[in-house]
């Protein structure tokens, strides 16, 4: 129970701080044109929204792991490295040359 709350928590705190950013980013990008700070929280907006779900999955770990249950753990650090990989690999194969 306490990880379903604790996760409950982490997805909500990732979703306010990135409605926010993206919110004021927003309206500054109306009011002022898209440079600048308002560029800033757009693109900070949409890393923390991103960043959410692999800070859900770090959370399950340890909680995983301070309840010795060994086999979550290791699956849960499975899925963790393939959503790193994936991220890694979304970056190497994009770039623009």
């Amino acid at each position: 129970m306490k990880l379903e709350r604790t996760i409950g928590v982490v997805l909500r705190a990732g979703v306010i701080a990135s409605s926010v950013c993206l919110s004021v980013g927003l309206a500054l990008a109306l009011l002022n044109g898209e440079g600048g700070t308002a560029g800033v929280l757009l693109r900070t907006g949409i890393v923390v929204l991103l960043a959410t779900p692999v800070a859900r999955v770090v959370v399950s770990i340890v909680q995983y792991a301070h309840e010795r249950d060994w086999t979550f753990t290791l699956l849960t650090s499975i899925v963790l490295a393939e959503l790193l990989a994936s991220a890694a690999a979304a970056l190497l194969f994009n770039r623009r040359l």
